[in-house]
């Protein structure tokens, strides 16, 4: 197989926009991936994948479930990070902020998209532990990692002979998939205990309930097999991402303190009364934070969670660089790299400054998605873009307002190389409270 790489906008912006169906997934793509299932992430018959991204696309509109979100996201705020971030500063440990965020937004991804709550994050009444299937998600990333980087033939013999990374795969997969089946079963045993006695049920808006309430109202069958691939994708991509993504967040701005105070004289002027006491923070509110929008937005440029992605060529084509794409060539481009060109975002490209991202008149910049691809590009930009930004400025708001993070002296910060780019060794700060 050829391969071209590139960190060319105007190619990227070729490839998955303006002669996007000439650009799949691949073969080998699906069987790396088979972990996915039907679902969306590996289809790549463009009719089917038309049809199944209207339906979600549909679902994620409605504003029922986008309330929901956002009174579980809260939920889970009051209820379990911020009381384990102020239990941890009383006493004055150590907390790898990491570990503590991917166990919060798995627990988010599991309450809005599986109407289940796992409660991972420990308090002063439990223990800390990992639930088995949060540690199978883990194992499976890792070993989709390992499929990248290993010759076809060699994980397909480790698959084969039940070996080395692809055993513990395959034992993460029943784990996984078991605990995403009981969920599907307790959703429709619950679904047809309120319809039996006519209870309106408040659960029904997560993911998994407004699902079988659209196949229930259009006569489509939502099977088994097909609500276990929509919830893992959308676990999945909802937990690992989005923690990664706060964990760089929370690194850049406890090391940069006029970012860190900009932002907190920011949420004083839009979400705090006079006399101190929160206003009730919706979208109108979180819309303001126009500086703390700029500092995400560059924490995914810096460090976009997915490093790298790649299409492959259904016929043959020419890219605007002047390159001629055979067909089955694959086209790998490194998001990494994009966001760290001076062609792209100019002199102070390494510099972590949310300034780039605003206007003089205080509105956000809106960057080419072809240029700022952290949500993908095109008509496969990402479903949960929205979503994503919601949850992190609700966490960053309620964890910055409440504590200072101080990453612990000699601690190192290196990316670990994965489908998802995480920090290798964790983020291990000391937690201060405010005196707010």
């Amino acid at each position: 197989m050829n391969f071209i790489l590139t960190a060319d906008p105007t190619n990227v912006h070729h490839i998955t926009t303006k002669n996007f169906s000439n650009y799949g997934k691949g073969s080998n793509f699906s069987e790396i991936f088979d972990v996915f299932g039907g679902g969306i992430i590996n289809s790549d018959n463009l009719h089917a994948w038309k049809k199944e991204r209207s339906v979600l696309h549909s679902l994620f509109q409605r504003q029922s479930l986008k309330i929901f979100l956002r009174k579980a996201i809260q939920k889970k705020l009051e209820n379990d990070l911020v009381p384990f971030l102020d239990d941890t500063s009383e006493v004055g440990a150590e907390v790898d902020l990491q570990f503590a965020l991917r166990r919060f937004t798995f627990d988010i991804a599991c309450s809005c998209f599986l109407g289940y709550d796992p409660h991972s994050l420990p308090n002063k009444n439990t223990k800390l532990s990992q639930p088995t299937y949060q540690r199978a998600l883990v194992v499976i990333e890792e070993s989709l990692f390992h499929r990248h980087i290993t010759p076809r033939c060699l994980w397909k013999l480790q698959e084969w002979l039940q070996i080395g990374q692809e055993k513990k795969f395959k034992e993460a997969r029943e784990i996984f998939d078991k605990f995403l089946y009981e969920c599907v079963a307790a959703k429709r045993e619950e679904k047809n205990r309120c319809n039996s006695t006519k209870e309106v049920d408040d659960t029904d808006h997560d993911l998994l309930g407004v699902l079988m309430e659209e196949g229930d109202q259009k006569g489509r069958i939502m099977d088994d097999k097909y609500l276990r691939d929509t919830a893992f994708t959308f676990v999945s991509a909802g937990s690992g991402t989005i923690s990664a993504s706060l964990s760089w967040f929370f690194w850049l701005v406890s090391t940069h303190p006029h970012v860190e105070a900009k932002i907190l004289e920011e949420i004083k002027e839009n979400c705090m009364n006079q006399d101190g006491t929160w206003i009730a923070s919706g979208v109108e509110e979180f819309g303001k934070l126009a500086y703390l929008h700029g500092a995400i937005c560059e924490a995914l440029r810096l460090f976009p969670t997915v490093p790298y992605d790649h299409k492959c060529a259904i016929k043959s084509d020419r890219l605007p660089s002047g390159h001629h794409v055979s067909p089955n060539t694959m086209i790998l481009y490194s998001l990494y790299a994009m966001g760290r060109m001076e062609e792209i975002w100019g002199h102070d490209c390494m510099e972590f400054k949310p300034e780039r991202w605003i206007s003089e008149s205080g509105e956000i910049i809106q960057i080419p998605a072809h240029k700022f691809i952290a949500f993908n590009a095109g008509p496969r930009n990402c479903l949960g873009k929205d979503i994503t930004f919601t949850e992190m400025k609700m966490v960053a708001v309620a964890i910055l307002w409440r504590f200072q993070m101080k990453v612990v002296d000699g601690h190192p910060i290196t990316p670990r190389v994965s489908v998802v780019l995480t920090i290798e060794q964790g983020l291990k700060v000391k937690v201060t409270k405010r005196c707010t």
